[in-house]
């Protein structure tokens, strides 16, 4: 079996050695190379390949460089490391990877399996406590599936801290969870969504009114099981997401009248309509488990990247059949979409783009306008975007000790576009 990836080196001076051993392994981890080979190539003429030891830099350099795997580990002699070495900087550099080899089975990309086993349960725990008139239609979206990405990124940071307890992490990230699902009831109801992953959405069959109470029934829920936590830091936390979340789906609405928008203005929306909650997800797991201040900072910046390119993803769902949703909605909609907006900058078929958006969205103009986003390559254009941010989350957490859940959270974050891309 082979895989290929591409691995961002970006350097800062115009002569740099910079060490990617640990990177390189992530990659053979994520991957789950057993035994095999690494094979490196730069990609640029200005960029070679060094081995050598970690304080003695080598001036023999390499456009390509192989190293061999066993047992999952790449084969290095003592403080032997690999360098992506700068002549001509500072650039964004890329070196093209392929792993062949053994792999070890595919595994759920979700994370640790015994941290969403205790998620599952804690969810079905404090849904089988509540009144009928909210638990049935809530029960049916929690029970229709999901990644569970929010809940799992917090159980994993409360791991990054001295003070672990699993059921505390796994009370926390049902919350979380629950208010997600609450932002889904809600959304549902100001778009007009008929179903919600292949299911009738709570406003389509309880009603516009039932829709509004289970929202904020639990809200209110999520926030005392918050509260009964007694971390004030963690509060706050999900108390601030929980602001940006309505502020920003308030934006989302007014800005329709300017559909489709710009670029800072989308991420201005997304920043708060998505990626807040997964900061606080990661934030709050990490305050929960008594991290130091600099790891809560790090999976805080981790979690804001990874949330905006789970929404550049969920975007191309758009232009899908895989979606549990009718292909087109955010355009009949009017959500802000980046593939939308890139489109309309397209030099040639941009002015069709914004000539359709600009009227009435028929399925007939619904079926132009995605047959035209395709054509202008907006959509590979923000799949590249989206693989970049990813790449950008995982290097913040280069610099601290993730004592174990570096792979699973590797994992978690290459799923939130490995299911598109």
């Amino acid at each position: 079996m082979i895989t290929a990836r591409r691995l961002d080196v970006p350097t800062t001076n115009a002569t740099e050695y910079v060490d990617i051993t640990s990177r390189l392994q992530d990659e053979v981890t994520a991957a789950r190379l057993l035994n095999g080979r690494l094979h490196l190539q730069s990609l640029h003429t200005t960029l070679g390949l060094s081995m050598g030891h970690a304080r003695r830099r080598e001036l023999f350099l390499l456009p390509t460089c192989t190293l061999l795997v066993e047992s999952g580990r790449l084969v290095l002699g003592h403080r032997q490391s690999v360098f992506a070495v700068e002549l001509d900087g500072p650039r964004r550099r890329q070196l093209a990877l392929q792993l062949d080899g053994d792999f070890a089975p595919a595994a759920a990309p979700e994370g640790d399996r015994s941290d969403r086993d205790l998620v599952e349960l804690e969810l079905a725990r404090q849904l089988l406590v509540d009144p009928a008139a909210v638990q049935v239609p809530m029960r049916r979206l929690v029970d229709a599936g999901g990644k569970r990405l929010r809940p799992l990124l917090s159980m994993l940071s409360a791991r990054l801290g001295p003070r672990r307890d699993p059921l505390r992490a796994a009370a926390l990230a049902a919350a979380i969870e629950l208010i997600h699902h609450a932002t889904l009831v809600h959304d549902d109801y100001v778009d007009e969504a008929a179903t919600r992953r292949g299911r009738p959405t709570v406003a389509a069959q309880e009603g516009a009114h039932s829709a509004v109470a289970v929202g904020v029934y639990y809200f209110a829920k999520a926030t005392r099981l918050i509260a009964e936590l007694g971390n004030p830091d963690v509060t706050f936390t999900i108390a601030d997401a929980v602001e940006a979340v309505c502020l920003s789906q308030m934006d989302d609405v007014r800005l329709r009248g300017s559909y489709p928008g710009d670029h800072a203005m989308y991420l201005r929306v997304i920043r708060g309509k998505t990626a807040a909650l997964f900061t606080a997800a990661c934030r709050a797991g990490a305050q929960l488990g008594d991290a130091p201040p600099d790891v809560v900072e790090r999976v805080s910046r981790f979690g804001d990247l990874l949330g905006i390119a789970f929404q550049m993803a969920d975007d191309l769902l758009d232009y899908s059949d895989s979606s549990g949703k009718p292909r087109g909605q955010d355009i009949r909609q009017r959500v802000v979409s980046l593939p939308l907006i890139y489109a309309t900058e397209d030099e040639r078929l941009g002015p069709r783009v914004r000539e359709l958006l600009a009227g009435p969205v028929a399925d007939e103009q619904v079926a132009e306008v995605q047959d035209l986003v395709v054509a202008t390559g907006a959509l590979e254009r923000v799949g590249e975007e989206a693989r970049g941010l990813v790449t950008a989350a995982l290097r913040e957490l280069d610099e601290i000790d993730l004592d174990g859940v570096r792979p699973a959270l590797s994992d978690l974050a290459r799923a939130t576009v490995d299911r598109i891309l």
